[in-house]
């Protein structure tokens, strides 16, 4: 993990009580409790600030990953640069990332990396990292003081988050140290150990040499491949990723397991053995496929920690030396939608792809099939194209999406089979407008459905302005668990461990929001931690009622237009739940039920309405009705039943079957007990 700067020098001098310096009583420069002038009367500098730290302990709040912080204004990389050249800091305009001199090292020559869209910082000799706020700090102190350099050294313990925080590190470290200790070199193992666990992972023809180049281990109690995160620092070991294989129904399956956790495991694999002059790399998805893309081509390669899921912006500075790129994430259509998306992070000049195909597999199953891997790679397509291209171009991305009709359609939902004979799917790119009944269970049923997604890798960002996280946080874990956990507080860290893995994060935002400033944060999420499902709820609560005098539906039509260019821009799904506005209580809600113009509806992909008939005639069940449906055109109506101790609308043994539409395609048919086979009705 790397270290974070959140608080350089400057915010280390902040330590006693606002007034003058206790020392000379003069009133320090920008805010200090201490001038400079004392610190080096002292004998103390701000390279050396290691008596400050012990004589005053502050406690710092822990960096929560799954909650974007929206209380930092973004920067634009042309406040960057303005800021430099005023600074008279030279900068070399990189890729991803702007290269500058490092203030924490005491070779100038040494690169720091500012990334061009969050301002984020990170110096590649030391591993400290931080925000813009952090670096515009340290550049001023030493400006202001003609300091050579800051020491890293001396922050580093300064820079532990909670007493827990390192409790859980070294548990970590020793947990992973133990793991790499017991571990085998294959060339160490009988010959016919390393033969049986060569053929689990289907790499018999990764000689012993190449794995150990790249430092891979056998972890033979569970025949596991191990492999190492080192640092780029000095090559100590930062954690580990085991892969393990599972039988299941005479099936394989892989199981990857990372000491850290994996939202914490930021390793390039194949880092260590890349040439600090190669000026070409090919990037894959697993470290196996690493391994054959350099054993059969012999080139530079590295693989993303996480798959396809994620490309952590806190890399790009490793890949900045590269010139020319090569994405060969895998053999789907999932695939090939990550590389596009990567591709936009890492400069698309410079970037090429590798389009799934027959004769492109992935390149594990490339070199067992005998192809050859050099052909492959230089037929790779180039990331980047003009404004206007002809059907030559799109005829085999076409013919792609023919023959991947189920790929197409979308992720499933797994709590959810009636919503996927309809809408066939979770796609990227479109928009889904939500509305039912104040009390109807529309955001407890939304939770779930984007819960069910995330379970699947689908990272998702919540954005409520209606409750706050706490709350909702509270529902996802108790739908997640299925387990009224208020009853079972002993079961509450097993699960909570779980829970905090997945995918999610959520915005800080509550009640009225400015549009602009949901939208950056939006963008920022899709780029930190490649998003793929925005939730927002609801619309009206978000618009508030403040701007009395303004045409509000005139705003929302503004707000929705905006959510879906969104949605279209960043291929990412958004889900937009907006209230109906007031009906006859006898009558069932419908497109045209939606609050406001025609817009929304208009707008969106898919519309469904969460119908609660309880509300209209007592008791009876909740149904979700598919209203609108632009993929295929399937619309449909599916009953729904609330369990109140797991708070889900899901059950495990669920009969419910899909209703025919009338004519109208809006209203069901009048006897909603007449549950009819499986019969769906296309949109006309």
């Amino acid at each position: 993990m790397w270290l974070s700067m959140r608080c350089v020098a400057p915010k280390i001098l902040k330590l006693i009580p606002w007034g003058s310096c206790t020392v000379c009583n003069r009133v320090p420069a920008r805010g200090y409790k201490v001038t400079p002038h004392c610190m080096k009367k002292s004998g103390l500098n701000y390279g050396n600030i290691d008596s400050i730290i012990k004589a005053h302990s502050r406690n710092f709040k822990k960096d929560l990953l799954s909650t974007l912080d929206t209380s930092l204004c973004p920067v634009t990389v042309t406040e960057i640069r303005q800021y430099l050249r005023a600074k008279n800091i030279s900068f070399h305009d990189g890729y991803s990332c702007l290269h500058v001199p490092s203030p924490f090292t005491p070779n100038r020559d040494n690169c720091l990396f500012i990334d061009k869209t969050t301002g984020r910082f990170l110096c590649k000799d030391t591993l400290l990292e931080g925000s813009w706020e952090d670096y515009q700090d340290s550049i001023e102190l030493l400006q202001k003081e003609d300091c050579s350099f800051l020491s890293p050294d001396c922050i580093a313990g300064y820079l532990a988050d909670s007493d827990s925080e390192s409790a859980e590190e070294q548990f970590n470290d020793a947990e992973a140290r133990r793991i790499w200790d017991r571990a085998a070199w294959f060339s160490d193992l009988e010959e016919g150990d390393a033969q049986l666990v060569k053929t689990m992972f289907s790499i018999s023809k990764i000689p012993n040499g190449t794995l150990k180049k790249f430092g891979v281990k056998c972890y033979f109690p569970t025949k596991s491949l191990v492999f190492p995160w080192t640092s780029p620092r000095d090559s100590t070991l930062k954690g580990l990723k085991l892969l393990s294989a599972e039988y299941q129904q005479q099936t394989v399956r892989y199981v990857e397991t990372t000491i850290p956790r994996s939202a914490r495991y930021h390793n390039l694999f194949g880092l260590c053995v890349t040439g600090k002059k190669e000026a070409e790399v090919v990037i894959t998805s697993r470290e196996v496929d690493s391994l054959a893309v350099h054993q059969a081509t012999g080139l530079t390669t590295v693989s993303l920690p996480r798959g396809i899921n994620c490309l952590p912006p806190v890399l790009l500075p490793y890949l900045e030396q590269f010139k020319r790129i090569t994405l060969w994430l895998g053999d789907d259509l999932q695939a090939w939608e990550a590389s596009k998306r990567f591709a936009r992070k890492l400069n698309l000049k410079r970037c090429s792809l590798i389009r799934p195909g027959d004769k492109q597999p992935t390149p594990l199953k490339a070199l067992n099939d005998g192809l050859n891997l050099s052909k492959i790679l230089k037929a790779s397509l180039p990331a980047s194209h003009k404004s206007i291209i002809s059907f030559r171009q799109l005829r085999e991305e076409v013919f792609g999406q023919l023959e991947n009709v189920e790929q197409i359609s979308g992720i499933k939902w797994a709590r959810f089979p009636e919503l996927n004979k309809l809408l066939k799917g979770h796609r990227k790119g479109e928009l889904t407008v939500f509305t039912g009944p104040t009390g109807s269970g529309k955001t407890t049923f939304i939770s779930e459905y984007a819960l069910d997604l995330c379970i699947q890798g689908v990272s998702t960002l919540w954005g409520s302005f209606e409750i706050n996280n706490v709350r909702l946080a509270k529902l996802m874990l108790t739908q997640f668990s299925l387990l009224r956990l208020e009853e079972q507080l002993d079961k509450y860290d097993e699960w909570a461990d779980r829970f905090e893995d997945l995918p999610l994060y959520f915005m800080t935002f509550h009640g009225q929001q400015n549009i602009k400033l949901v939208l950056d944060t939006m963008q920022h999420a899709v780029y930190m931690y490649d998003i793929n499902h925005v939730i927002i709820d609801n619309l009206q609560f978000m618009m508030g009622q403040e701007n009395l005098f303004t045409d509000k539906f005139a705003v929302q039509d503004y707000m929705v237009g905006a959510f879906r260019k969104f949605a279209t821009d960043n291929s990412c799904h958004v889900t937009l739940v907006i209230h109906p506005r007031k009906e006859d209580d006898d009558k069932e809600l419908q497109t045209s039920s939606i609050f406001g113009s025609a817009k929304a509806s208009q707008e969106a992909d898919n519309v469904l309405i969460l119908q609660d008939r309880k509300l209209v005639s007592g008791p009876g069940k909740r149904h979700i009705q598919v209203a609108k449906n632009r993929f295929d055109g399937d619309v449909g109506v599916f009953s729904l039943e609330f369990n109140k101790s797991s708070l889900t609308f899901s059950t495990q043994k669920n009969k419910t079957k899909l209703r025919k539409l009338n004519k109208d395609n809006e209203m069901p048919l009048e006897n909603p007990a007449e549950e009819l086979p499986v019969r769906n009705k296309k949109q006309t």
